[in-house]
């Protein structure tokens, strides 16, 4: 059986050193709001599956090497012979603010399609939970059927089923999320959402309270450097976020959600998932790369330590 499994894209992601108009170094590696959860849970100690298509390609290539090299089963993962491996492209512009250019239009992630997800629920597979974002259902509308197919799926075979909300303006607007993921609502268990997503899921005044009622067994909102709040059965927790140096702020919200979802198998309480979960988000945020300094088990105690100590 399979801890967890994320369906969604991943692409070969160039880290520029400064502005990308004035050329110079940059680091490459992958990216992928599903792949970084996943690699978040496996070095947590959890069975992470990501379903993924990637390109017969070099990109292609780095992106399977790279989540095999962590821990994740890609034993789901196509790879389309006739389409590219999609490319993101980070570059810093004031701060810590990062600006993100995407060549995935027509990629093999795109592609991804119903038929995919098929074998991830087969019984020797059978996940956990089922974890999927609004990027993936902002991709086409094979992926959107490949999202469609795995909430169904699971929410009829007992898996909890959990979606991050994960708007990208430059892929879709607020209407176009609305309209495809409101439908899904009925069949989640649990949601994350940043403040101003809420409102891509219902029109309510009291969006949480509607979530709710519509059958959402917890909703987390992420406040950014506010922490975070989760609402359900045990009621309202808020949790500050960590006070770490704030090197690069992409990828924080996937690592929040795989400390949440590792609280989850964990069968610790809210409160104790919320702590793990702005615990995980903190590193991401304390480190270059959407997933390159995300902790394993043993690192969660090290921001419990004095700023500056050594550990010997």
């Amino acid at each position: 059986m399979t801890d967890v499994l994320t369906l969604g894209e991943t692409m070969a992601a160039f880290r520029m050193a400064g502005p990308l108009r004035l050329g110079g170094p940059a680091h490459l590696s992958v990216a992928g709001s599903e792949s970084t959860v996943a690699i978040g849970l496996a070095r947590l100690g959890h069975r992470a599956s990501w379903l993924g298509v990637t390109g017969a390609d070099e990109p292609g290539e780095l992106v399977r090497r790279s989540l095999r090299a962590e821990g994740v089963d890609i034993g789901l993962a196509r790879v389309d012979p006739h389409a590219p491996t999609g490319l993101i492209l980070f570059e810093p512009r004031v701060g810590d603010l990062t600006r993100v250019t995407y060549h995935r239009t027509g990629s093999a992630g795109s592609r991804l399609n119903a038929e995919d997800v098929h074998p991830a629920f087969a019984a020797d597979r059978m996940p956990r939970i089922l974890h999927v974002t609004g990027i993936t259902c902002a991709l086409g509308d094979g992926p959107y059927e490949a999202v469609r197919y795995a909430v169904g799926h699971a929410r009829a075979t007992g898996s909890l089923v959990c979606l991050d909300v994960n708007h990208r303006t430059r892929l879709w607007s607020a209407q176009q999320a609305a309209a495809a993921l409101r439908p899904l609502l009925g069949s989640l268990d649990l949601v994350v959402a940043s403040d101003d997503e809420l409102a891509v899921l219902t029109d309510d005044t009291d969006p949480v309270a509607a979530l709710l009622a519509a059958g959402v067994r917890e909703v987390v909102v992420k406040h950014g450097a506010g922490g975070a709040t989760s609402h359900g059965e045990h009621g309202t927790l808020h949790r500050p976020a960590r006070s770490v140096p704030v090197v690069d702020t992409v990828g924080a919200g996937d690592a929040f959600v795989a400390g949440l979802l590792s609280g989850v198998l964990d069968g610790v309480d809210a409160a104790a998932r919320l702590d793990r979960a702005v615990t995980v988000g903190a590193f991401a945020v304390a480190t270059r790369g959407d997933w390159e300094g995300l902790p394993f088990r043993d690192d969660l105690a090290l921001l419990d330590r004095e700023p500056g100590s050594a550990v010997r």
